[in-house]
């Protein structure tokens, strides 16, 4: 899924971008090779379909703001992912002030809101998985996330989240120690 190389294609979609009549279709064809991906990202950290499809809209505002100016320091991939990420973390906060119910961090948010699914199933072993993974600090939870379910290697991880790549493997290792043990009832 990810991969250390530029995605066939970005570079062409970042050089019609930057063509004024092309823009529009540029645009639209970013947005349906990466929408998926990108949701599930946000979906994830923010576990309910509809908030993660306003975060994803507002990503997309964002990318279409910044995309001009886009220095291809990075690939677009991380660079979009680095987007959804702030974009996700900042709704979580902004949701986070407005509770009625003062919630101590981000684990309680993602937790709280979990339980709160309809399709709930505490039996299921995916249920199990989401509720080990709620239970992370913040940090830990998206690296988990970015590794298990992206694939992501840790070189674009450090970019995404700005920070290295040995710190990124210490936090996927504790994150995924403790999901271990929550799974074996520990």
């Amino acid at each position: 899924m990810a991969g250390n190389t530029e995605h066939p294609g970005d570079q062409e979609l970042i050089a019609s971008f930057r063509i004024e009549g092309a823009r529009a279709a540029a645009f639209t064809a970013l947005v349906r090779k990466y929408q998926e991906r990108l949701y599930w990202h946000i979906r994830r950290m923010v576990v309910v379909h509809n908030d993660a499809d306003d975060v994803l809209q507002n990503v997309f505002m964002k990318v279409w703001k910044g995309l001009e100016g886009f220095r291809e320091e990075s690939n677009l991939y991380t660079w979009l992912y680095r987007i959804a990420t702030n974009e996700t973390l900042t709704w979580i906060e902004a949701q986070k002030r407005r509770a009625t119910v003062p919630m101590d961090g981000n684990e309680a948010f993602y937790e709280n809101r979990l339980l709160a699914q309809r399709d709930a199933d505490p039996n299921k072993i995916e249920w199990k998985l989401l509720q080990a993974i709620a239970k992370l600090p913040e940090k830990q939870r998206i690296v988990f996330n970015l590794r298990y379910y992206d694939e992501m290697p840790y070189d674009e991880m450090a970019q995404v989240l700005d920070t290295s790549a040995g710190a990124l493997k210490a936090s996927y290792h504790h994150a995924v120690k403790k999901v271990e043990q929550h799974l074996s009832g520990g």
